[in-house]
């Protein structure tokens, strides 16, 4: 091997380090928008000062459903009639049972609901089929 070899050898090699690392980074980049899109979004608006909601309880709550572009497509607050289900039962949504869980009565909180914790790939009345989905939730009661 002569000195000509040596060197072509050594920059083949940083090359393929550099395009090693670009390619890590992008699998590490793809990675976290798939965790990312796949993880359910909560944020408290108001704590509650009531009972917790806990799984099997039964909890009332007054909803305002979003799309990510804000049109509204479903909310108990419109109809004047809160909905009632129990917490883990698998009665709704995923997004529901697990962004409801420790709430507390009185309290208000925003969910940012995933497909996959959503409708999935299914077109369910006014929801298309992969939707990220926006809800405000309030806890009025838990029994």
């Amino acid at each position: 091997m002569n000195e000509s070899t040596c060197e072509i050898n050594f920059f083949q090699r940083k090359n393929i380090n550099k395009k090693l690392k670009i390619v890590f980074f992008i699998a590490i980049a793809l990675a976290s928008v798939g965790l990312y899109a796949q993880s359910l979004g909560i944020k408290d608006i108001k704590i509650g000062k009531g009972k917790e909601a806990l799984k099997g309880t039964q909890v009332t709550v007054h909803y305002v459903g979003k799309l990510e572009n804000g049109t509204k497509f479903d909310s108990s607050r419109d109809r004047g009639t809160p909905f009632t289900f129990v917490l883990g039962e698998g009665q709704v949504i995923q997004g529901w049972d697990k962004g409801v869980l420790k709430m507390r009565e009185g309290g208000i909180r925003k969910l940012v609901i995933p497909p996959s914790l959503g409708y999935g790939a299914r077109n369910v009345g006014p929801i298309p089929a992969n939707s990220i989905l926006h809800f405000e939730v309030e806890l009025l009661t838990v029994k």
